[in-house]
């Protein structure tokens, strides 16, 4: 999940980025137009500077390297300060550049979420009624006036709401996308590209802080026997019901994961060798001790288990696994049922 959300956000910053230069080009051309309205030249002169700096120094500076949502945030706050300079400065409400606005909104959608884009719809809603007042001579709006404003508003207002709510239901179809791609289907648990990742991240962490942690692989020692006596669906119960059993023997903070057939994975956090081996004896006995009905019988299974410690056994994420599942073959030459480290 968080290499997706890295991807995104690099192709959103690059899209961002060309967003800025064509607004900076559009408020630009607008300026050059000798029809144009525009009340202080030399001041939308001075913010075209301003926010041209802002995006070489932002974008171009290596300042910031890593890109995130809040710096996707900054530069859409400052695209509506300049936005709205631009506006104040070419005839308020009156402006053809008023519509520029909807780069924010549509970026502010696509990118951080419906929160945000309220609260930037809000400010430019705000900024458009302030701006009209240069042409009410009245304290308060008259209905008709209210009205009439409204009605020039309306685009913007249809936009950014089909936008937030589009923007809405491509964020939740990604995250589901996200899931189905990281979880097994059978039981629920994270398969082998999602463990992978975790497991890269967790090799990072133990890096920084100096801290161990643990692999164990586990393989049922009786799943094809079940299946040829009792059939598949028997035999995926039994996988569901190993996968529930282990479970409940980890910590919040460890990650079980399917490997693939009836083959599982687990890592445990800031654990050293000695707890990691209390820990498989407890799965050990736990699933021998496991058992459901079918067709009259009790099923039941064992399990071989591999142990390999981070970084006393490897310093390596792909070796560390290859060493666990060294283990676990080992497990299984002494005669199954067995916790090897």
């Amino acid at each position: 999940m968080k290499q997706v959300v890295e991807i995104e956000l690099k192709g959103f910053s690059r899209t961002i980025a060309e967003l800025e230069w064509l607004l900076l080009i559009l408020i630009l051309l607008y300026f050059v137009v000798p029809s144009s309205i525009i009340t202080d030249s030399w001041g939308l002169i001075l913010a075209m500077i301003i926010y041209a700096s802002f995006i070489f120094s932002f974008r171009y500076s290596n300042l910031i390297t890593e890109e995130s949502h809040w710096k996707l945030a900054i530069e859409t706050w400052a695209m509506f300060v300049f936005i709205t300079w631009a506006v104040y400065n070419s005839g308020g409400i009156d402006s053809p550049l008023l519509n520029l606005y909807l780069l924010v909104i549509i970026v502010s959608a696509l990118t951080l979420g419906k929160l945000t884009t309220l609260l930037e719809f809000i400010m430019i809603t705000a900024v458009y009624f302030y701006l009209g007042q240069g042409k009410n001579t009245e304290s308060i709006y008259s209905m008709t006036e209210f009205g009439e404003m409204m009605i020039l508003f309306a685009p913007i207002l249809l936009v950014g709401y089909v936008t937030t709510m589009l923007a809405a239901d491509v964020q939740y179809a990604r995250q589901e996308l996200v899931m189905l791609s990281d979880t097994d289907e059978l039981t629920g648990l994270k398969n082998r590209r999602a463990f992978k990742s975790e497991l890269s991240n967790e090799v990072k962490k133990s890096i920084r802080y100096k801290r161990p942690f643990s692999i164990m692989m586990l393989d049922a020692d009786n799943l094809k026997h079940v299946n040829d006596h009792y059939g598949h669906a028997i035999g995926d119960k039994l996988i569901v019901t190993l996968s529930r059993t282990i479970q409940d023997s980890l910590r919040s903070t460890d990650i079980l994961a399917r490997y693939g057939g009836d083959e599982f994975v687990v890592m445990l956090p800031e654990t050293n060798d000695t707890r990691t081996f209390e820990v498989a004896e407890r799965i050990r006995a736990a699933v021998e001790n496991t058992s459901f009905s079918a067709d009259g019988d009790r099923v039941s299974s064992t399990l071989s288990i591999g142990i390999a410690c981070y970084p006393d056994d490897s310093e390596d994420a792909e070796d560390i696994i290859n060493k666990a599942d060294q283990a676990l073959y080992e497990s299984k030459r002494k005669g199954k049922n067995t916790v090897t480290h």
